[in-house]
């Protein structure tokens, strides 16, 4: 009888031991290593890759803190400027003429919207100079068109609505911007190739990346360079010397000793001075502010827009003044610095995941290699 008792304890406690195992399998949640870590932990503990390694569509999560030079730079507004110091910049700012009247009906969100080819050249031939300046870009190598166009209409139909716009724009923003001083002449001709060439990745790009008014994003990237064309002009010239082969990060804080603003904030100012758009100026400030904007913790539908814009004006100006001379191998993911912290930040947007296999196509690859042969040719 005992040995009975004992064979029933014991199978009764090998049972209630198989059902506690049991339990626990079903209660506790599967473990991740790498998922239960904090994305501070993840991303310290995760090597840079090499710069030839492969690298998956979207890299780690960057280091939470910023690098020095760029937690101390204090981004300035209007409204923080003393009175004189306002002042004296909005008296500079009206020394630089307006562009055509035409470049606000160009502008316009209902021109931009609907307006198809026979609208853009009726509006552009009524600018007689500016047509023959837009006509003789588009037939220049830089575009890299196999036979010769000889109307607005037809170089829409060769490179497309958006583009032939953007080169309008900036002739019409020449209009405003005419360097007196041979120094000045030398950072012109490089903001107007940095931007025809940030203009032109935007056009394709966000036509890969599916991104919405594609148009307009395209045209917002051409007038981010307003500011740039403003410090060229209000800058004394030993400050302009080097100014554009420096980082978005060096020019900032050398704008903001000269001008009291930075050059995105002054050229803010005087489109509003133009009478543009207020919704268009203010997505165009927004464009420069990601040097120094975190993403937010809901990203808005403009976070992926004005990522993809300042990241085309910062490869405009870094292939323009021969720091890059090529996109191949290039991957937007694995550029952290100072200029481009925030940015790589609001890159990871779900939006923009396929950037590194937009940017690494055969057809912007292309597109680009046509540009900068063109470039060097018309120099």
């Amino acid at each position: 009888m005992m040995i009975s008792i004992a064979g029933v304890l014991a199978v009764a406690l090998a049972g209630w031991a198989i059902f506690r195992n049991r339990a626990r399998a079903q209660v506790a949640p599967k473990r991740s290593a790498p998922a239960q870590r904090s994305a501070v932990e993840r991303s310290s503990a995760t090597p840079t890759p090499a710069s030839g390694s492969a690298t998956p569509a979207v890299a780690a999560a960057p280091v939470a803190v910023p690098p020095p030079a760029l937690a101390a730079f204090e981004w300035r507004q209007v409204q923080d400027l003393e009175g004189a110091q306002r002042e004296t910049l909005l008296e500079a700012i009206k020394g630089i003429p307006r562009p055509p009247q035409s470049l606000q009906k160009l502008l316009s969100p209902e021109f931009v919207a609907r307006a198809g080819s026979a609208e853009l050249s009726e509006l552009v031939m009524g600018e007689p100079i500016i047509a023959a300046k837009v006509l003789s870009t588009v037939n220049a190598p830089f575009y890299g068109l196999h036979k010769p166009v000889t109307g607005i209409g037809h170089s829409v139909t060769f490179l497309g609505m958006n583009t032939v716009r953007n080169i309008c724009v900036q002739y019409m923003l020449a209009e405003a911007f005419k360097p007196r001083l041979a120094t000045s002449q030398r950072a012109f001709e490089g903001i107007w190739r940095a931007s025809a060439i940030a203009s032109e990745l935007c056009v394709r790009l966000s036509k890969a990346l599916n991104l919405p008014d594609q148009g307009a994003l395209s045209t917002q990237v051409v007038l981010g360079f307003v500011g740039h064309l403003s410090a060229a002009s209000l800058l004394p010239p030993k400050a302009l010397n080097d100014w554009l082969e420096l980082g978005r990060l060096e020019r900032a804080q050398r704008e903001q000793v000269a001008m009291s603003l930075s050059a995105g904030e002054v050229g803010s100012l005087l489109m509003q001075a133009w009478g543009l758009p207020e919704a268009l100026v203010n997505h165009v400030r927004a464009i420069d502010r990601v040097l120094v904007t975190p993403p937010s913790a809901e990203p808005t539908a403009e976070s992926p827009r004005l990522a993809l814009c300042y990241l085309c004006a910062r490869l405009g100006e870094r292939l323009a003044t021969g720091q890059m001379t090529t996109l191949q191998g290039y991957d937007p993911f694995l550029d952290v610095g100072p200029d481009t912290f925030y940015l790589n930040q609001h890159l990871r947007n779900p939006m923009l995941r396929q950037l590194p296999a937009a940017l690494a196509s055969a057809e912007v690859q292309e597109a680009l290699a046509q540009m900068m042969g063109g470039a060097a040719k018309t120099a």
